[in-house]
């Protein structure tokens, strides 16, 4: 298991912003994301309000990150965090079937957009999950519902269909995924059903298909699913001034904590939050000295 100081996870300006200045500090950390960075700031057509770069392109800032990243031998692990556990004095992230350590994280995964679907939140650990690696064996021979949002999930659908009997496949684009029990459905899934448990999905045709369990492969997920008791605010991440969270050792930064939704309000918050994680260190450090 590998362990570090810091993890950060997301790409952003505030995720890129709290690595650079936990590389200034010489701190041990890992940077979840994508090695693409922003897509939001790639796709801005001009940025005129961050200081210092009048009538920048996004896709011209992004460059600039990505080379600044470079410099300092920045990496980014390109992993999705399926879960963040608070263990007591430390936390551990799951990645798939990857786990790694970290004594304090970051959360910088931007404004989430995706609406979950009505079920999915109350029926979540009881038949719906978000991660195949974590909860697939529990459905061998079994029939699933499959909703996922980016084709590199697709590599999890087939591992859950070496291992379910039937899958129904829903997909929110284009795709020729194939396989002899997957089934595509041509009409997309607009709710769980179930009372203690997850039994069914409900299509948008008005169709119902009966299921043992669904699983949601999505790029990202509400921040207090990944992390148990993590206080939300209007669906952003409630965060003090130092970017602290409800969950100690925890801090947060960017889109997710809200708007105003600015580049240069995300980079303060990464660079807040780098500090204030490296003065929570330094406590931990000082008792047990």
């Amino acid at each position: 298991m590998e362990e570090y100081e810091i993890a950060i996870i997301g790409s952003g300006p505030a995720g890129i912003s709290a690595a650079i200045n936990a590389k200034v500090r010489k701190k041990s950390f890992i940077l979840f994301g994508n090695k693409s960075l922003s897509e939001k700031v790639r796709c801005s057509h001009l940025i005129q309000n961050y200081p210092g770069f009048p009538d920048i392109s996004g896709r011209e800032l992004n460059e600039k990150l990505a080379e600044h990243m470079r410099r300092m031998n920045i990496s980014v692990a390109e992993e999705r965090i399926n879960g963040i556990y608070d263990i007591g004095g430390y936390f551990m992230l799951l990645a798939g079937e990857n786990e790694y350590k970290a004594d304090t994280v970051i959360i910088a995964t931007g404004a989430r957009t995706v609406k979950e679907l009505p079920g999915e939140r109350e029926l979540l650990g009881k038949g719906v999950s978000y991660c195949a690696t974590c909860d697939g064996n529990f459905y061998k021979g079994k029939t699933i519902a499959v909703i996922c949002d980016y084709k590199e999930a697709e590599e999890e659908v087939d591992f859950l269909a070496g291992l379910a009997e039937k899958v129904y496949f829903s997909p929110s684009y284009k795709t020729d995924f194939s396989r002899n029990n997957v089934v595509t459905l041509s009409s997309p899934v607009v709710s769980v059903k179930g009372e203690k448990h997850a039994d069914a999905v409900s299509l948008k045709d008005g169709s119902e298909i009966a299921v043992d369990g669904v699983f949601f492969l999505r790029q990202s997920v509400s921040a207090d699913v990944l992390l148990n008791g993590l206080e939300m605010d209007n669906g952003s991440i409630a965060v003090g001034r130092d970017m602290s969270t409800s969950v100690k050792g925890c801090f947060a930064a960017g889109d997710c904590t809200g708007a105003p939704y600015q580049i240069a309000k995300a980079i303060g918050e990464g660079n807040t939050a780098l500090h204030s994680a490296i003065r929570y260190l330094a406590g931990k450090k000082a008792q047990t000295e």
